[in-house]
């Protein structure tokens, strides 16, 4: 069963919005430095959602755990490795090595057993990231590589929270969460990036600087997370998650259109391991059950 051509229609413009989004975050480090552009994305995430959006019924410290993980451990470190440290579109591919971090941490926190398709979907990924650090250069740094991969954990961090915290309303649980993001971010900015690099950052900042930044907070995490959960909620999860793997393919796509990154076989070939180790890892089961079936 498949989705309706209306729901896939969302569905892709969920990915779509999600892929692209790489670009428009290098667009904007163009102008602000990376986590003051952080701190402004959680900041509008945060305001005037939250006197629309109800807050979740979990406890605080979730919401702090989660906020923390993904404000400023997911997407400060990626906004300063997409700064000048890494192409967008390599990075809207290795931060999707959150899913194999979210396995590993629930083997070591949870107990979880790995399964032997999954010791393999690994060994695709791994492969994958070996193959992106054998070519580092200019626009793909090692320093932009481990960025991304820490990332990638803090992401994954923070999906352990919220599966801790059951079934609740996504949008707003990110939203609520925001306000967990601030205080460190623009903390680390302060020290950071220093009061001047703030201030020339906001006096150069421009309508399409400013539309980068509401972007972020209203296209990449309201209307992302309210139509994801919109989705979910209506259809199984094997329906609806597959279509995450297409979001490093928008990513890549729209980085090499408008920015011009360079798409090598190397590139290609690390794309084709990791995104085969992350198709491997959500269908193999459900192909296994069906081979048992016949």
């Amino acid at each position: 069963m498949t989705l309706p051509g209306r729901h896939l229609l969302l569905a892709l413009a969920v990915v779509a919005v999600w892929g692209t989004n790489f670009v428009v975050i290098k667009l904007a480090l163009g102008t602000l430095p990376p986590l003051l552009f952080a701190t402004l994305r959680f900041a509008i995430a945060f305001v005037p959602a939250a006197f629309f959006i109800r807050r979740p019924p979990v406890p605080w410290r979730q919401l702090a755990s989660y906020g923390v993980l993904i404000g400023a451990g997911q997407f400060g470190l990626l906004y300063i490795a997409i700064g000048g440290h890494i192409a967008p579109g390599l990075a809207s591919l290795v931060v999707q090595t959150q899913v194999f971090f979210t396995i590993g941490m629930a083997i070591m926190l949870a107990g979880e057993r790995v399964r032997a398709y999954q010791w393999v979907a690994l060994a695709f990924a791994v492969g994958g990231i070996g193959v992106i650090a054998a070519h580092t250069d200019a626009s793909s740094t090692p320093l932009g590589l481990a960025l991304v991969l820490g990332a990638a954990a803090a992401w994954a961090g923070g999906n352990l929270v919220a599966r801790r915290s059951g079934r609740v309303d996504m949008l707003g649980y990110v939203v609520w969460s925001s306000v967990f993001a601030l205080p460190p971010l623009a903390l680390a900015s302060l020290l950071f990036e220093g009061p001047q690099a703030i201030a020339d950052g906001l006096s150069h900042a421009g309508a399409g600087v400013w539309a980068a930044v509401v972007w972020q907070s209203v296209g990449n995490t309201l209307f992302g997370y309210a139509a994801w959960g919109w989705l979910l909620a209506r259809h199984e999860a094997a329906q609806v998650v597959p279509m995450a793997l297409l979001v490093p393919v928008f990513g890549m796509a729209a980085s090499a259109l408008w920015l011009g990154e360079p798409l090598p076989p190397w590139k290609l070939g690390a794309a084709a391991l990791v995104m085969g180790g992350l198709a491997l890892n959500l269908f193999w089961p459900q192909l296994r059950a069906r081979l048992v079936r016949w």
